[in-house]
Order: structure tokens, then sequence, then C-alpha cells
């Protein structure tokens, strides 16, 4: 498939509800990573690089899905154990998925897991327009979020090795008018780009069924298929 292997729903409904961070259970302020990634996703070298960033920046904190009361203890534990308060991370609690979209704004910058990215999940962040930081692994389930971010045309935020990933983490967040000028390209590109273009996905898609039908009929074997765009 062109663009990204995704298909996404470009009517998926993000309630406009007006909920505060403390409401949330978030400071009122401070910088706020986020990552609704399930917890298993979460391997040592991104949770130490995590860790580190928190360290840089004063008042920040890291807000987790919380898949069950002992993951999220396992991670509080963790993050003691490299200097971090626990207070620093707060966890949130699933929600219907139109209010779990609308909460993405109390959020500042997405941070991807690896080596297993974000797939919805990073879907769901662009959509509800939280710009989403990536590294580029080596495997499919460790290149979704690059793949993700072309499509929607923020290649900026791919990054390559954790130290850059890491890097870029803490310049966006002292980088307060360039991470907002990041929002307002991803406000501009969510309907103006492949990702979130349903008719274009069941266009190529539909060309894809064709195509092997073709070769069927043919008699001819499996083989790679190209989809133009």
């Amino acid at each position: 498939m062109p663009n990204s292997y995704q298909v996404n729903d470009d009517k998926r409904a993000v309630y406009d509800i007006e909920v505060d961070r403390p409401e949330a259970g978030l400071p009122a302020t401070g910088f706020v990573f986020c990552c609704f990634n399930n917890n298993y996703k979460i391997e040592p070298g991104v949770f130490d690089c995590w860790m580190r960033i928190l360290a840089r920046l004063e008042g920040s904190v890291l807000w987790l899905l919380e898949d069950n009361t002992s993951a999220a203890e396992n991670l509080k534990n963790e993050a003691m154990a490299r200097g971090i308060g626990t207070e620093r991370l707060i966890f949130a609690k699933r929600l219907p998925l139109p209010e779990h979209l609308a909460r993405h704004k109390l959020a500042d910058l997405f941070l991807d897991t690896l080596p297993c990215n974000a797939h919805t999940t990073a879907s769901d962040a662009l959509w509800s327009g939280l710009p989403m930081l990536t590294c580029l692994g080596e495997t499919f389930a460790g290149r979704v979020g690059a793949s993700l971010l072309k499509a929607i045309g923020l290649p900026e935020l791919i990054t390559t090795t954790l130290e850059s990933y890491e890097r870029m983490a803490i310049d966006l967040a002292r980088d307060s008018q360039k991470l907002a000028a990041i929002r307002r390209e991803l406000k501009r590109n969510r309907l103006t780009t492949p990702l979130f273009d349903t008719k274009l996905y069941t266009k190529h898609i539909e060309q894809a069924y064709e195509a092997m039908y073709e070769r069927y009929q043919a008699g001819l074997s499996p083989d790679h298929i190209v989809v133009g765009n």
C-alpha cells in the first residue's frame, strides 16, 4: 500500500469537552509527555530514555495508560530506581474512545515506544491533534510510527537513534514556539494528507484486490503488487 499500511476512519468522533489538567490528575503547569501504549510495550531501554528526559526538565511529567495496578506499581518502582519521583508518573484509566481521544489535548507531546511502536495508539494521538515523536526501528513493528508520520507530512518527528529521540524530546519541550508550529502543521495536515483519507485508502485497496484477482484469473503465481497513488 502506498503512504501507509494503516487504514483509518476519518469519521471518528472526538468529544469537544473542556477538561482541565487537574481534573485528569495532571499538574496545572509543566510539560506533559504522554504515551498511551499498552504497558507491555515499555521496554527498559526506552524507559531509561524517558527517565533521563524527565530528569532534564523540571516540572515535567509522563502520562501513561494504566493497564493494571501491578504494572503501574512496577513502573513507579523503576522510576524511583532511576531517581525520578513517583509523582511524575501519572496513570490514566481507560475511557470510551471519544472521551479518550478528547483528553489527548491535555498533553504536549506523545513519546513513542521501541522496539514495538504505537500503532492504533499513534493514529489516535495524531487524529486528536497531539504530535508524536518516534524512533525508527529495524522491524515492521518498529517502523509504524515513521510510516504514520510520513503519511501525515511530519517526517521531522522521526528520529533514527534513541540518543536523537531523547535530544529532540528535550528540545521540543524547551521550545514552545517550535512545538506550537508543529501542532499547527498537524492540524492543517490532518484532513489534507493520506493518513486519514479513508476514500483514498479504499481506492488503493480495491486496486490491490483487482490486481490480485487478475493474476489469479491469468493463472499467475502470487507476487508483489505495486499499488499506485
